[in-house]
């Protein structure tokens, strides 16, 4: 749900009365992962997608019934090999999708409308929801903050929820959505529940140094993807805002110094593409010690054999020395700086899915690598609500 946060804290904040729908498990080669949402309203606008397609027309009609009985529904759809346009998933998937009305009168709007403003504002918070167990505690909903605090409650048993919070914040520090699985009591205790954590986290980082006709085609490429892209340069006739329309940050600072005393985690990317050792070198030799998601380096196999020793001289371990992806990028043949972009990106993409850079056709790798958070593996056989 909060990926369409923006649009739903508009309706809130209007005053609309609406019902979203929640991608809550996958199973196979389903199309969008849990926390994908559709959203319908009073009027019959929608917002947002759970199948890319396969299911929406059902979805969007389970909406306009929860939207009028007041009911939250968990419902599975899944591929029908009788009839291939019968309502399922043409490829081969299953999703599990909880439907949830968000009235005036219901009583968790309030928690919902924090979560989703927190989401709008670019705010880190998790929202945790039952979507199976007991029915009375279907859709009910706990919003967590970064520092413990949390708003709202299943008001099933007061141990429930602060188990809950404290596990959905371990949701939020790794910026993770998925399925958990607890006892009613908060332990293993009392009936099994199923909670969805969603988390809301400030977009991730892109740093790229070096301000060249590269660095602008990977800006518009990062920014697409959803970064925070940052351009430092120690040449200001370089890095300008003009040059870098796009860039949500603008930098001129020698690159190792700026990333000294520059906030990064464990998503940030880092792209250097001076490739110019008394840049590289002291950057480098920082870069591969921090713990970020990526590290690329430009330059052509020569550069890249020459700026190792470099860095051996001093002191980057070999370990340190097999993080670095350089020459960076995939093998796409790409020559133009958009096609590097694009092969870059397509490295980064990569490595943060865990997939092989090999083309699909033929290949028997899967399409989707990070489908352990929320799979139906970890739903219970028998769920509360209308499961299919």
């Amino acid at each position: 749900m909060l990926d369409i946060a923006e649009e739903l804290n508009r309706w809130v904040a209007q005053g609309r009365d609406f019902a979203v729908a929640t991608v809550v498990a996958v199973g196979g080669s389903a199309p969008r992962h849990p926390g994908a949402a559709l959203a319908v309203d009073t009027d019959g606008t929608a917002i947002g997608s759970v199948s890319g397609g396969c299911v929406e027309g059902a979805v969007y009609e389970l909406c306009r019934q929860a939207l009028e009985d007041g009911e939250p529904v968990l419902q599975r759809f899944g591929y029908s090999d009788e009839d291939a346009f019968a309502v399922g998933l043409t490829c081969g998937g299953i999703i599990d999708i909880l439907v949830t009305p968000v009235r005036a009168s219901s009583p968790g709007r309030t928690v919902l409308a924090s979560a989703l403003s927190a989401a709008a504002h670019k705010e880190a918070a998790a929202l945790a929801r039952v979507v199976s167990g007991p029915g009375q505690l279907l859709g009910r909903a706990l919003l967590v903050r970064p520092d413990g605090s949390y708003e709202g409650g299943f008001g099933a048993h007061p141990e429930l929820d602060r188990t809950v919070a404290e596990e959905a914040r371990a949701f939020l520090d790794a910026g993770r959505t998925g399925t958990l699985e607890i006892g009613e009591r908060g332990s293993r205790c009392g009936a099994p529940l199923t909670v969805l954590v969603e988390s809301s986290v400030p977009p991730p980082r892109m740093i790229v140094f070096g301000a060249i006709d590269f660095a602008s085609a990977l800006v518009r490429v990062g920014a697409f993807l959803g970064y925070r892209v940052t351009v430092c340069d120690a040449r200001p006739v370089f890095a300008t805002a003009a040059r870098f329309p796009e860039a949500d940050e603008i930098v001129v600072e020698w690159p190792h110094t700026y990333l000294e005393r520059t906030e990064v985690d464990a998503r940030t990317v880092l792209c250097v593409l001076t490739h110019d050792a008394k840049f590289d070198v002291p950057l480098l030799r920082l870069a591969l010690r921090l713990p970020v998601a990526y590290v690329g380096a430009m330059g052509s196999r020569r550069t890249h054999l020459d700026r190792n020793e470099r860095l051996r001289e001093v002191g980057v371990t070999e370990r340190e020395l097999a993080r670095l992806r350089s020459p960076i990028g995939l093998d796409l043949g790409a020559r133009t700086p958009e096609e590097t972009a694009l092969s870059i990106a397509s490295e980064i993409v990569a490595s943060r899915r865990g997939g092989s850079g090999v083309s699909l056709a033929g290949a028997r790798t899967p399409i989707h690598h990070d489908g352990s958070a929320g799979s139906l593996a970890s739903m219970p056989t028998c769920a509360v609500g209308s499961v299919a």
